[in-house]
């Protein structure tokens, strides 16, 4: 049965279909809880069920199914034996750092010292593998380059190399266009028919790389050692939100083991730093802590600062590492509020708020602008593109929707305004004409406008299961751990909570710009929180001892050591 509720712009939800007689069946080991939340999942059967609640790490596929594997092992044993110069070419994000690190620590491991690493500038030098970079690095003695989490739309970059003598091989996740660069090698999952799974992010291609040149080498490794360096693909998985099923579920199942054990010093500190337990990291200490600092290097300075952090092996060296990005996460937030009250300025002085919120400055960074979109769609519950400069002089922006209307259909509706655009339906980055930028503002309102449905995308919360406060007990939350972890594609379960009586409604935090929600209950979840959202916030404002209903995730958190169970507010309904 399929029950369709609405309270409002803010307030649409859909309960779950119920499990049919023969899904029941097939599934009857589980408790009525686990088979809806595998059923709402998509699971519908015992042997698919096994798959997901007990990941096995030898159930990933053949590395060398790869498009162009075997090409590229070759290519770089033969490295190996007549000792180039190699060079690691990564993107400058939560994808591709972690991926340049696990090359580095096999390269490391193996005892082979003429390698390198490369980052590219983010404000600077842009996504991908450039010219300019590559007749450097020419210059220096590099014959091979390594890309990681890049170089598959990179045409012009690898003819340049191929003509200076140097080979390229391609390890990257990323779509392929019409004309596929001349590289020595391409290896990715979108290339080709052979590989049976096409999510991978880029930082578990390397690994890939990483398996297949262990299984062709004879190199003294202890049996299993690579798998250390899941750690970076469990934080790239994550971090880079490619769907969480398949062999992307695994991947990021064994990383955050790995990461829960892991003798990174940079890592260790980072996380005493922000007093999160490393023995329970979870996917949200991904997202919320690892994620912004690895981050906030490329977004603010130098990307290698995040590099080094994960890969450095002295104490004292990756601690000066982690007091860095910190320093650099503070500057980060410290900008984003700049630029966020110069927007609320602006907004003060328009007499009326547009359906659509455009806005730039030439003196802000487009690495930094699409997290004040982000604040703004929020914030006025409207899709935001904010603007900024590039290093080059290049008008760059983000978007991000308020969750009801798609801002990739918004862009191609004014496509011919920009220089370049993608994204998805919640969010996307562009590029516009220097003679569009003020054009932009009334095209893209007026897209929305005669638009109408086809701009809408589909905002409806998705029920998984129906409780009372009451019954949420260890039993439950420990069946709901056996889905973690949660993310794209494997949403943590949404549950639908009636007849709340809370006995407090407070604010918390050092702005009180929290919310927490405190209720008597035999249940485990003894308090409901939401972070950066007031009580007038919701579709339906609490009260103290007023029935209400709550839409919210069950959580456990271990900050500062204190282990705390506790509802994570979605939205409060009459």
């Amino acid at each position: 049965m399929c029950n369709m509720v609405s309270y409002g712009i803010m307030s649409h939800y859909r309960l779950a279909d119920e499990v049919p007689e023969e899904v029941q069946k097939a599934l009857a080991r589980y408790s009525p809880y686990l088979r809806q939340l595998l059923y709402t999942r998509g699971i519908a059967d015992a042997e698919s069920a096994a798959f997901f609640l007990q990941p096995d790490y030898d159930d990933l596929h053949d590395p060398f199914l790869l498009n162009d594997m075997r090409k590229a092992v070759y290519r770089i044993l033969t490295a190996l034996e007549r000792k180039e110069e190699i060079v690691i070419y990564s993107d400058y994000d939560c994808d591709g750092i972690p991926g340049g690190v696990i090359l580095h620590d096999f390269f490391k491991a193996i005892s082979y010292k003429k390698v390198r690493n490369h980052i590219p500038h983010r404000h600077y030098d842009g996504f991908g593998l450039h010219t300019e970079a590559v007749r450097k690095l020419s210059k220096e003695g590099v014959t091979l380059i390594i890309t990681v989490d890049c170089g598959s739309t990179d045409v012009e970059a690898i003819d340049t190399a191929n003509k200076l003598g140097i080979d390229v091989v391609v390890t990257d996740h990323h779509q392929v266009k019409d004309a596929i660069p001349d590289a020595y090698a391409i290896v990715n999952p979108q290339v080709g028919d052979t590989y049976p799974f096409k999510g991978l992010c880029g930082a578990a291609v390397a690994y890939k790389l990483v398996q297949a040149l262990i299984a062709e080498g004879d190199f003294d490794l202890k049996a299993g050692w690579e798998k250390w360096w899941l750690d970076m693909v469990g934080i790239a998985t994550i971090a880079d939100m490619v769907p969480l099923k398949g062999e992307n579920r695994t991947l990021a199942f064994y990383g955050l083991q790995v990461l829960r054990k892991s003798r990174r010093p940079g890592l260790q500190q980072l996380l005493r730093k922000q007093r999160a337990s490393q023995a329970h990291l979870t996917e949200d200490d991904i997202g919320f802590t690892i994620g912004p600092r690895i981050n906030a290097a490329s977004r603010m300075d130098n990307p290698e600062d995040a590099f080094y952090m994960l890969a450095e092996t002295d104490e004292e060296k990756a601690g000066a590492h982690v007091q860095h990005l910190e320093k650099l996460n503070n500057e980060r937030k410290g900008l984003v509020a700049s630029m966020t009250k110069e927007v609320h300025k602006r907004m003060q002085l328009m007499l009326e708020i547009p359906s659509v919120l455009v806005l730039g400055d030439p003196q802000w960074r487009p690495s930094l602008v699409g997290l004040t979109a982000n604040k703004l769609a929020d914030e006025y519950q409207r899709p935001a593109f904010v603007w900024g400069r590039d290093g080059n002089g290049c008008i760059k922006g983000s978007c991000r929707s308020n969750g009801e209307v798609s801002v990739l259909a918004l862009m191609e509706a004014v496509a011919d305004l920009f220089e370049e655009f993608g994204g998805h339906h919640m969010a996307g980055g562009f590029g516009v004409k220097e003679e569009a930028i003020h054009a932009l503002p009334k095209r893209i309102d007026e897209a929305l406008q005669s638009m109408g449905e086809a701009a809408k995308i589909d905002s409806t919360y998705h029920v998984d299961y129906v409780l009372t406060l009451d019954a949420f007990s260890p039993k439950l939350l420990a069946e709901q751990q056996q889905l973690a972890p949660f993310g794209v594609a494997n949403d943590k379960p949404l549950y639908l909570i009636r007849e709340v009586v809370p006995y407090s409604v407070s604010l918390f935090g050092k702005a009180k710009e929290h919310t927490k929600l405190s209720f008597h209950t035999k249940g485990i979840a003894k308090e409901a929180i939401a972070f950066f959202k007031q009580p007038q916030d919701f579709s339906h404002t609490p009260a103290e001892e007023t029935v209400c209903t709550l839409l919210a995730h069950l959580e456990q958190s271990y900050f500062m050591g204190k282990v705390q169970t506790r509802l994570r507010i979605v939205d409060i309904l009459p």
